[in-house]
């Protein structure tokens, strides 16, 4: 039990990752304007990412190769090796600082719930905490920390979300039952959601920390309990957030929760406002650093390794961007929006390619994916797909100065597109399925 616990805590890191601020901000949001009938989208949310995520870490697990040393394998020898590096690097690091100086605000909000004081000092003190878990040397550690923090943010968010009375009849039907409301902006949520928490960085994270002290068994146990507690910690924000009425703000929500319980409940969704900020603003500078290293570190190469010195660099650039522009009370818009557009094309790149890969029978051999679980990341990949030319489409559209709220019927455009290819990707891959068979009869 005590063995269970620790992988348990261990993986927390990935619902660190993905619960933060901006997951905060949507499931409140989504929950103010719509009750609970966008909950389902958080239970696919937390499916899908249970499916990608045990699938990075089973790739490392089996092969010995993370997902971005896989990457490196695969287009280490090719033209395509610089773009791919480009691409990966500016979604993946360039995004993490560009939303890093979100995750520090959010832990100054969490703050600013509990107790008043200049925000410069608590911006200082979050990024200075953050450097001394980051320095630790041992990821393990980190990740432990991180998972402790998780259970903090969980029970202050359910403890809240316990105080507004849910309606149980109501949480059922919007958790099982997929609806898309036809007021503005509901079709956008569901994106929201599911954007928030099947990112493209938690997959180099979990496949980065992923060791070979962990059987297959024990990694699917502790990885996917991690991630169910980070999708009810999410379901409980929404949960929160139908406590507001109309138009949801932070200062609605603070009224709503002191009419309907009394302040404590403002000082308990401050604590896990507080750690969801300050945990994603660990795990981004975290994952930038991961990712880097297995793009670029070899033998010939130590200084790439955990601790050393290129390593910190990237952790510690990522994290002084969100503190500077924290100071600076500013978000980094036009940063913003080069990372949307790198994470709208690399997101559904990486689940193809970890398809790709994880169906490889030179590197995974009898650990590769069945045709269920093929089934399954088909599905998830259609949402990616989905997720990814939405990124693209909103970038376009902002830059245009067009309005997208509440255009459900653009979605389903852009859903309808993704589906077609998928399927093409899918006939592609039982063509060659069916081909090596042939082969193989020969």
């Amino acid at each position: 039990m005590k063995k269970r616990l620790l992988n348990i805590l261990f993986w927390s890191v990935i619902s660190a990752a993905f619960i933060g601020p901006g997951t905060v901000t949507t499931a409140s949001k989504a929950g103010a304007e719509f009750q609970y009938k966008l909950l389902w989208a958080l239970v696919f949310s937390t499916f899908a990412c249970i499916v990608l995520q045990e699938a990075a870490a089973r790739l490392t697990l089996v092969s010995g190769l993370n997902l971005g040393e896989a990457i490196r394998r695969k287009y280490a020898n090719t033209g395509l090796f610089v773009w791919v590096v480009i691409l990966v690097i500016g979604a993946i690091i360039i995004g993490s600082a560009a939303y890093e100086t979100g995750n520090i605000l959010g832990a100054l909000s969490g703050i600013c719930f509990i107790v008043a004081g200049p925000s410069w000092i608590w911006v200082f003190l979050i990024g200075g905490f953050a450097v001394l878990l980051l320095s630790l040397r041992s990821i393990r550690v980190i990740a432990n920390v991180l998972g402790m923090l998780v259970a903090v943010m969980g029970m202050a968010f359910f403890i809240t979300a316990f105080a507004v009375k849910p309606d149980p009849g109501l949480l059922l039907k919007g958790a099982f039952v997929p609806q898309i409301p036809a007021g503005q902006g509901a079709g956008l949520l569901v994106l929201g959601l599911i954007g928030t928490t099947v990112v493209p960085y938690n997959l180099f994270l979990g496949s980065g920390m992923a060791g070979k002290k962990q059987s297959l068994k024990e990694m699917r146990f502790g990885l996917s309990f991690a991630v169910l507690l980070g999708g009810l910690i999410s379901m409980a924000v929404l949960i929160v957030g139908t406590s507001v009425e109309g138009n949801f703000s932070y200062e609605g929500l603070v009224r709503a929760l002191k009419a309907g319980t009394g302040r404590w409940a403002v000082i308990i969704f401050g604590t896990g406002m507080l750690a969801a900020g300050f945990t994603s603003a660990v795990t981004a500078p975290l994952a930038s650093a991961i990712t880097a290293k297995s793009l670029f570190y070899e033998k010939k190469r130590p200084l790439w390794a955990e601790g050393r010195r290129w390593f910190v660099i990237v952790w510690l650039l990522v994290l002084l961007s969100g503190v500077a522009f924290g100071l600076a009370d500013v978000k980094p818009i036009p940063v913003i929006i080069l990372a949307q557009a790198l994470n709208g094309l690399i997101l559904p790149l990486i689940t193809l390619f970890l398809f790709h890969v994880i169906n490889d029978p030179a590197l995974m051999g009898t650990y590769r994916n069945g045709r269920g679980a093929n089934l399954l990341m088909f599905f998830v990949n259609w949402v990616t797909l989905t997720l990814g030319l939405w990124q693209l489409t909103r970038v376009v559209l902002t830059l245009a100065g067009k309005a997208m709220e509440g255009d459900n019927r653009l979605i389903l455009v852009v859903a309808g597109i993704a589906l077609l290819v998928d399927m093409l990707i899918g006939a592609r891959y039982l063509e060659k399925v069916e081909k090596s068979k042939r082969l193989k009869s020969l």
